[in-house]
């Protein structure tokens, strides 16, 4: 494989890193960079979950635009934009002092980060070998997903603000390297071409393309149940299940994210030994599913039997890469940059419906926080294996062409 491939796997690793970074650090010096602004108790709470559906929010409709500008000016120009949009408004957010300018910050970092991971996928099958495109996907996984541990400990040990200098400064480093890559071949091919580039409405106008691009959305969802509920709810459940032991979010966030670095690998490698992506990804949900229904069941266990099973459950959980990778793959490249930046910022949005679901069910008498969470699992588990059933092989196909 070429030096600038591998350069650009590089880049586009470190992008994820910078991407998981953020979204975790927030989890992790939220409380405290609130609590030194004044809010405290329910309070807290409630603008500390705000600020994370505002960069949610920032997600969705960044995912949108940089996906369309990935597909109509190229894929790197949106690498270059992203990150120095995320990078300023971190390096900003180090001297805020006021609500406002934490959330309109917090909105542009996500719509910043969103351009990404989407865009990095998107670049990485088209450069890599059909052979062995897998294997590039799994290290950009792991990679990304290290950025979040790294986030645990940052966050853990630095005062929220000089957190959030140090997420600013990474992303200027990355900007740096990025100077001196090169664009996809199969986009210089697709610009050359007279067919329409970026049109997110090709996704809805052909029924074949909607019923593909909505259950490859599906098939993520559990991966938020995951993180939303049994990772950030992981102190309450605990109680409730008599865990003996403290256990906490941030030690949570990085036991799960471990094991998700380690699943991102490896199902990207099953899935290369399998030759099929949906096997692989079929594999991990069921097994995701029932190291879940464990951890819902550990009834009087120690902290570590509980932490063990976090990463396990972390492990199973890391099919996310291969995912947006076969969804990637299910599209020309016309349109692939829009798809594969889309469906990672959508699916992390249903982490809003996912957490409405649960409070609801949490709020009815008849049933625990833990029977809620197992109610939304199962719900998000069935949506996703079928989801998977129902989708198109993607292993094999050649990424070399145009949607109509």
């Amino acid at each position: 494989m070429k030096k600038s491939t591998w350069l650009l796997l590089l880049v586009a690793s470190l992008g994820y890193f910078v991407d998981t970074f953020d979204l975790v650090l927030f989890v992790v010096i939220g409380k405290s960079s609130l609590a030194e602004m004044g809010y405290s108790g329910a309070s807290l709470d409630h603008m500390r979950l705000l600020l994370f559906d505002i960069q949610m929010v920032g997600l969705l409709i960044g995912g949108v635009v940089f996906g369309i500008l990935g597909d109509k000016k190229g894929r790197l120009s949106v690498l270059f934009a992203s990150i120095i949009l995320y990078s300023v408004c971190n390096i900003i957010n180090g001297f805020i002092s006021d609500i406002y300018s934490y959330s309109a910050l917090r909105f542009l970092a996500g719509v910043g980060l969103a351009g990404e991971l989407g865009v990095g996928v998107t670049i990485v099958a088209e450069t890599m070998p059909q052979k062995i495109r897998g294997y590039g996907t799994s290290i950009l996984a792991a990679t990304g997903v290290l950025g979040a541990v790294v986030a645990g400990l940052i966050g853990d040990a630095f005062y929220w603000r000089y957190a959030f200098f140090i997420g600013g400064a990474l992303g200027i480093l990355l900007l740096l390297l990025r100077i001196g890559t090169y664009e996809s071949d199969m986009f210089l091919h697709a610009s050359e071409s007279k067919k329409e580039r970026g049109n997110i409405l090709k996704l809805i106008r052909n029924p074949k393309s909607r019923k593909i691009y909505l259950l490859s959305l599906l098939v993520g969802i559990p991966v938020f149940f995951v993180v939303t509920i049994l990772m950030q709810m992981a102190p309450s459940l605990a109680q409730e299940l008599g865990i003996k032991g403290t256990i906490t979010t941030g030690k949570a966030v990085v036991f799960i994210y471990l094991g998700l670095a380690f699943g991102d690998v490896l199902c990207g490698v099953v899935s290369q030994k399998l030759q099929s992506r949906k096997k692989a990804i079929g594999l991990f949900q069921v097994c995701s599913l029932l190291i879940s229904l464990v951890y819902l069941n550990l009834h009087g266990q120690s902290a570590a039997v509980f932490y063990a099973v976090c990463v396990l459950m972390g492990i199973s959980t890391g099919y996310w890469i291969v995912m947006i990778t076969m969804g990637a793959e299910q599209f020309g490249t016309n349109i692939r940059s829009t798809v594969a930046t889309t469906i990672p910022n959508f699916v992390r949005g249903a982490a809003i419906p996912i957490s409405m679901l649960y409070g609801f069910i949490g709020s009815m008498n008849e049933f625990s926080i833990v029977q809620a969470a197992i109610i939304t699992g199962l719900l998000c588990f069935s949506l996703a294996i079928y989801a998977n059933f129902a989708l198109p092989e993607t292993f094999h196909k050649d990424l070399d062409y145009l949607e109509d």
